[in-house]
Formats: structure tokens, C-alpha cells, sequence
């Protein structure tokens, strides 16, 4: 394939083909009473209950932060000055194994996520960490196919743009999500792979992963509502709103680079409901999911 028609090689081909088959379904398909779907009247009485802010935490440019949110708890991710990529990492806070499973979450919601989807855990858990109570963009797409708050890609990392560049370079999330989960026990084995929240993605017509800039202004939000304890971390990506990013190739001056320029602070608002009996009173903590048949293995 030319590099005339396209940015970067692609193993893909933009044409469409037809071969008479019928329009598929989607693998996970919802129904009313499905354990996979949020219950709707329940979520929007704890979106729209009163409530009362326990905890505000502000993240740095190009940093991150580790918090605890127990339970029962709302909890908003904020752009307080204006467009900023957020990179986030949830994990169980008795247990970091159980942590949010980005690609089973993307099967059972969709490849971009909004009110009412849920951040799943991973095996052998698969329970709801969290549930999206609100959403103050609105599950925003554009003409180019992108959409808000992402599952397709994953955080910017120093590996990847060593690979690419030869240079070393320390202002990646992933490197920022390793420094906030140190005080916590844990380590750079324990981040895993993000919700990019706030950030505009798709495929393009070579189904190529593409970015562009962040649409959120001072006044938007990313709301969610605890289901387990969590320790919950969020990285201010050094891309800041993605309208100058660069790493690797693209970058000859890695500190000097125009990204710093659009770099901007997150926060974390952490909400206690008034009255939990009433607002949660349908409400049941996720268990796990009780599979016993030890994947076939036959003790003697």
C-alpha cells in the first residue's frame, strides 16, 4: 500500500466489499433483566439523589494520583481548567488482582463508553467495579467516527517510544500511573490498561486507531458510582488535550514539545448519598461469578 493514500502502512484494505451476508447482531446482546446491564431506574435515582462532597483531590499536569473511594460512593472525574486527556486505572482495594478489564467491558458495552455501561473486572472475578452515572458530553462522537471516553486504545507508555525513537523519555502515563501506586504497595506489574476518559478515538478506513482533540471544557464530567471498595488512579496525560501531541517519530525535541503548552490539571470529587438506605435500597453489592467447574482439570 502507498504511503500516498495513507499516514502509516496498514495491513487493511478501505475498500467495502460485499458478500450478501446479513447485518451482524451485537455478540452481547441486551435484554431487559440481563445481569450485564445496569438497572436504569436505580442508577439514575443515585445520579439524581442529594449528596454531599466528602473528598476533592486535584491532579498535576503530566501527573497522577491514587485514591481510595469506598463503596457506595459517587465519584466525578473533572476537568477544571479546561481539555485534558485523563488515563484511568481502577483495582478492588482489598484485592489489586481484581482490576477493570478494559477489553471485556468493550464486548459487553461498546468500543466508547457513557451512562449506564460498567467498568468490569478481570478473571477470575468479572464483576461491575463501577457504574456511569453521568456523563457530561454525552457519549459525543464527530464526523470521523470518533467517539468520547475510550476502550479501543490504552495508555502512552516509555517502551513504545524508546522502540520508536531511541530516546528515553519519562512523561507517559504510564510511568505516571507506576509513581501514584507506589505509595499503595504496588507497581509498574500492577497498571494495566486504561479508560481513556475525555479522549476523542476511532478506527479510520484502514482500521487504523486514531486520536483527536479533547472536546471537554471547565464544566465537564465523568461521573461513577462505586460498587466495591476501589483504589482508583488518573494520570493528566502529557499529551494534555491531544490538539499538539507527538512522541517518537514525530517528536526532534521531547521536553521543548508543543504538547507541554496544552497540558491542564484533573480532579476527582468524591460524593457520599444522603440517604443511602432509601437511594440504595435496591441496591445489592456485585459478587463474583460462582464458576466451579475448575476449566475441566479432574483432582484424583
Amino acid at each position: 500500500m502507498s504511503t500516498e493514500t495513507t499516514d502509516a502502512w496498514s495491513s487493511q484494505t478501505p475498500q467495502k466489499t460485499t458478500y450478501r451476508v446479513p447485518k451482524p447482531k451485537p455478540a452481547y446482546y441486551p435484554h431487559a433483566g440481563s445481569p450485564l446491564y445496569a438497572d436504569r431506574e436505580l442508577y439514575t435515582r443515585i445520579a439524581e439523589a442529594p449528596r454531599t462532597l466528602v473528598e476533592k483531590y486535584r491532579c498535576e499536569p503530566r501527573s497522577a494520583i491514587a485514591v481510595k473511594i469506598p463503596a457506595k460512593s459517587v465519584f466525578r472525574i473533572t476537568t477544571p481548567e479546561g481539555p485534558q486527556v485523563c488515563d484511568l486505572n481502577i483495582w478492588n482495594l482489598h484485592n489489586p488482582r481484581e482490576r477493570f478489564w478494559a477489553a471485556r467491558t468493550r464486548q459487553l458495552h461498546s468500543a466508547h463508553v457513557s451512562t449506564f455501561d460498567r467498568l468490569w473486572s478481570n478473571l477470575p472475578y468479572l464483576r461491575p467495579l463501577v457504574t456511569i452515572t453521568a456523563d457530561s458530553l454525552s457519549a459525543r462522537h464527530d464526523e470521523w467516527g470518533g467517539r468520547v471516553h475510550d476502550t479501543l486504545g490504552t495508555r502512552c507508555d516509555p517502551y513504545v517510544d524508546k522502540l520508536i525513537s531511541g530516546e528515553d523519555n519519562d512523561f507517559h502515563c504510564h510511568s505516571n500511573l507506576t509513581r501514584a501506586v507506589l505509595p499503595h504497595g504496588l507497581t509498574e506489574f500492577d497498571v494495566h490498561d486504561v479508560l481513556n476518559v475525555f479522549q476523542v478515538t476511532g478506527l479510520n478506513e484502514y482500521d487504523q486507531y486514531f486520536m483527536e482533540a479533547c472536546p471537554a471544557t471547565k464544566d465537564d464530567y465523568f461521573e461513577l458510582y462505586a460498587e466495591q471498595d476501589l483504589l482508583v488512579a488518573i494520570s493528566a496525560c502529557p499529551g494534555g488535550d491531544l490538539s499538539q501531541w507527538g512522541w517518537g517519530e514525530d517528536s526532534d525535541n521531547l521536553e521543548g514539545s508543543k504538547m507541554v503548552d496544552c497540558c491542564r490539571p484533573l480532579g476527582i470529587e468524591v460524593y457520599k448519598i444522603d440517604d443511602e438506605n432509601e437511594v440504595l435500597k435496591k441496591w445489592k453489592a456485585p459478587e463474583v461469578v460462582n464458576y466451579k467447574g475448575n476449566h475441566g482439570l479432574k483432582g484424583p
